[in-house]
């Protein structure tokens, strides 16, 4: 097996009969291809495929980014596309409610960075596991299929993931923060697969027929990702 690296990708040769070309969550682009497979051809596919490629890195760099909060009044934080305004009010009481275009976290220290963090974090996973659920419940007539669990948790590299055999859906709790035809679009394609398990023509003939504008929902939410 033969691998150099050009360009920021790895070509690797080796023996398989199909060419993959996959970019992992670190940003590395990775090209196997058969052993041979002459350097015009692979040329060809790089180029062809370039726009993938930077659409993937792009999306793996956005997420690999840290942002650094200090919870403090007057910080930014989104909740179904939009900004709002984070207020922290010192209370005996601790919790957080949305309340007058403002995100309203009341706590005892409001120097207590981790407390403040924790307490939003909290908010954010139950919005987010109350507002899945109306989302599926709603579009799961449509696919006629079962449900058996439906699980909200943090994902680094995907909004969601679906087991068809087992009736699981995964869903990214970071994706509260998104438009809700964002949310809509990514419960939808999850919920899609309890139909048709893999990425071929079927599935996007399914999302075109039920979900017209689902092309226009997706570069939303990558465009914002």
């Amino acid at each position: 097996m033969e691998s150099i690296t050009t360009h920021n990708v790895k070509i690797i040769r080796k023996e398989i009969k199909n060419i993959t070309l996959k970019v992992k969550p670190s940003c590395e682009v990775i090209l196997s291809v058969p052993l041979d497979t002459d350097d015009i051809y692979i040329r060809y596919i790089l180029e062809k495929r370039k726009s993938w490629i930077a659409q993937k890195v792009s999306f793996f760099e956005a997420s690999n980014k840290i942002e650094i909060k200090e919870y403090v009044s007057g910080e930014s934080f989104k909740y179904l596309g939009k900004n709002y305004r984070l207020k922290v009010i010192e209370s005996k009481e601790e919790q957080v409610k949305l309340l007058r275009g403002y995100i309203q976290v009341f706590v005892k220290d409001k120097t207590n960075l981790k407390k403040k963090q924790k307490l939003l974090e909290a908010w954010y996973m139950r919005k987010a596991e109350n507002y899945f659920q109306k989302i599926v419940k709603a579009y799961l007539p449509m696919v006629q299929q079962e449900v058996k669990t439906i699980r909200v948790r943090e994902m680094k590299t995907r909004w969601g993931s679906c087991n068809p055999v087992k009736g699981y859906i995964n869903l990214n709790s970071k994706l509260i923060k998104k438009s809700k035809a964002s949310i809509e679009y990514v419960v939808f394609h999850e919920l899609t697969h309890l139909v048709h398990p893999n990425h071929g023509k079927a599935f996007y003939n399914y999302l075109d027929t039920y979900m017209p504008d689902w092309k226009k929902r997706k570069a939303i939410l990558d465009a914002n990702s």
